[in-house]
């Protein structure tokens, strides 16, 4: 489904079908979630109240944004929907590990 670069990738991905199931992780994703997933559905793999979340993610199809805080370990968490040929196909969700205090640059576009 994706290209090899994506297989060693430094960020968890994890992409779900449009029905929640898991159709593909890369090697961070199985390492974060501590195993291989694929075939499993990703409303079993959350508690409430992220199951109901997710659910409603599904649903309305929209991009969700949010950053966690684990230990020492700050993440972005990025879920969007994917398409194919127009139509929903489900969910990537990238995690990725970003500093605790990082620079913020407002760019201007050129006029």
């Amino acid at each position: 489904m994706f290209p090899d670069y994506f297989k060693q990738f430094d960020a968890a991905i994890t992409v779900s079908d449009a029905y929640g199931n898991i159709i593909w992780m890369n090697d961070r994703s199985m390492t974060v979630n501590k195993g291989d997933f694929t075939g499993k559905s990703l409303f079993d793999c959350h508690p409430e109240p992220a199951r109901t979340k997710l659910r409603n993610l599904f649903v309305d199809k929209n991009t969700n944004a949010y950053t966690i805080e684990k230990g020492d370990i700050k993440k972005l968490i990025y879920q969007s929907p994917w398409y194919e040929n127009g139509n929903f196909a489900g969910y990537i969700e990238l995690s990725l590990e970003i500093p605790f205090e990082m620079p913020h640059y407002v760019r201007k576009p050129k006029t």
